[in-house]
């Protein structure tokens, strides 16, 4: 049960998961209204719903067409929802509320295409607009989702599940740790730990670690600037913290932290031009980017996708896609597969001519080459979860860079093999080994063995797979099948890793 729930997970996007979040945070919160058991009258709570997303969404609209960018519906409904669900309800007969409310939402949803740097945003947009309403008196926030215990399980568990999804659980553990040591350090002399422990469950740094802090826009990528980006936002949304006459609310403390984010993060966000498309594979396509600067990128990183798109469903129009092509190479390459009756964000994608432009950004991801190159590794891959092995590969190619390595690759049939000449060229130049299985061919050509990637088979494939470094790469069914199989050969965990793979295949 709990793997299946995981898999749906697996299959959902971070906007979407988002949105179930704080939807059944909503929900929750409305159905405990009517027993007095949170600080939100039910009626109010449904009219500040209908007035911010309404806000939102008109001046969302407006912006996009102002601008003629892709806009990303979940994220708007994200960012109100956050203004709802951390500010006071109201209802319509509270104009000073309703004005608050209406101003935060204008503001959040206006700050994405005014306040940008470098391409990126800069500042956390919900944040940003409670922290105005505040600043100029209308409405301050409450954060009333967490002033009670009710929340707090949906709070914890939804927060992790989108910690798992994103990654970044050493960004929730670096803000909530910092947080937690400055409410010791400015307590009252004398006060024991387990005097705090209760009033720390229910403030809003857990609520501002999972459901904040994870926002892909205005965090840093990279693993320590993430933690660096979590310390700072946590100490300063220490409980009663002033900076001169400036009362840091958890808010404001975001915000700071978005500055930090910026100055620490490179420059990251892309125009690509397609230049051509390859097919690479049975219902698998290189599509070939000019990108407007440069890349800096390690192998095996991924970006942010996003598509101008007409017809949308569920699956919004951003993806993420591991970068196909090596740092060497001066075009972008995005391989993907085709499956039928593919999402929108692929019709899309299929409808695409040599012209025609398209965003990336938030480079991100830690599934990469060590920095030891005498380091022995095993690189496994099912489907099109070969595209960074084929840009590790490449890159090693270009550099004439000869590392123990082992490839295992698992396709459906022998036609959906891809990148076979990169593989083929590493083998006759590094001596790379390249092991071909499929599953249901029932006459495999040479070189193709059947089956899938077992134990058996890397054993007796590779006789020194106890001192090798295993990466793991496919569909989400597959990497948690082989990880298993891994971790039932003996295979300690840190000598596994997997790839970012938000397994969106449709």
């Amino acid at each position: 049960m709990i793997r299946k729930l995981l898999g749906y997970f697996d299959q959902t996007t971070m906007y979407r998961l988002l949105v179930v979040y704080l939807g059944a945070l909503l929900l929750a919160a409305f159905i405990l209204g009517f027993f007095g058991l949170v600080p939100a009258e039910p009626t109010a709570l449904a009219f500040s719903l209908v007035v911010v997303v309404g806000v939102a969404e008109v001046t969302h609209r407006l912006f996009a067409a102002t601008f003629a960018v892709p806009a990303n519906h979940e994220s708007t409904l994200i960012t109100a929802l956050l203004i709802v669900v951390l500010m006071k309800p109201v209802t319509a007969a509270d104009l000073a509320g309703l004005g608050g409310l209406a101003a935060a939402s204008a503001w959040a949803v206006a700050s994405k295409y005014l306040i940008r740097v470098r391409g990126r945003h800069v500042f956390n947009p919900a944040a940003l607009g409670i922290a105005l309403s505040g600043f100029l008196l209308i409405q301050p926030a409450t954060w009333w989702i967490t002033a009670t215990p009710y929340l707090l399980p949906i709070i914890v568990l939804g927060g992790l599940l989108i910690t798992r999804k994103v990654r970044r659980a050493d960004t929730v553990l670096a803000a909530v740790a910092a947080y937690v040591a400055g409410a010791i350090l400015t307590a009252p002399a004398g006060t024991r730990l387990e005097e705090l422990l209760p009033s720390l469950l229910q403030t809003s740094i857990l609520f501002l670690a999972f459901a904040m802090l994870n926002e892909p826009l205005t965090a840093p990528q990279g693993r320590w600037r993430g933690v660096a980006f979590g310390l700072v936002v946590g100490a300063l949304a220490t409980p009663g913290l002033t900076i001169g006459p400036v009362y840091l609310t958890p808010e404001l403390a975001l915000l700071a932290g978005n500055l930090f984010a910026l100055l620490v993060s490179p420059r990251d966000r892309l125009v690509l031009t397609l230049k051509a498309v390859e097919e690479v594979a049975s219902n698998a396509y290189d599509y070939v980017f000019t990108p407007s600067r440069p890349l800096r990128f390690k192998p095996g990183q991924y970006l942010e996708w996003t598509l101008a798109m007409r017809d949308r469903d569920e699956r919004g129009n951003r993806r993420h896609f591991t970068v196909t092509s090596a740092p060497g190479e001066p075009d972008i390459r995005l391989g993907v597969k085709f499956y039928p009756e593919p999402s929108a964000f692929k019709r899309a994608l299929q409808s695409l001519k040599p012209g025609d432009r398209i965003l990336a950004g938030q480079l991100g991801g830690h599934f990469v080459l060590p920095g030891n190159t005498k380091r022995k590794l095993a690189f496994l891959a099912g489907g099109i979860g070969i595209t960074p092995f084929r840009s590790m590969i490449k890159h090693m190619l270009d550099r004439g860079e000869k590392r123990s390595a082992v490839l295992f690759y698992g396709c459906g049939r022998a036609g959906e093999f891809a990148y076979r000449d990169v593989f083929d060229k590493a083998h006759e130049d590094l001596g790379l080994k390249t092991v071909y299985t499929t599953q249901f061919d029932e006459a495999p050509p040479e070189g193709v063995r059947r089956g899938v990637i077992d134990a058996q088979l890397v054993r007796a494939e590779m006789p020194d797979w106890r001192e090798r470094l295993f990466y793991v790469s496919g569909p989400p069914p597959m990497v948690r099948a082989v990880r298993g199989t891994l971790r039932g050969m003996g295979v300690p965990p840190w000598r596994i890793r997997t790839d970012f793979f938000p397994g969106l295949s449709g």
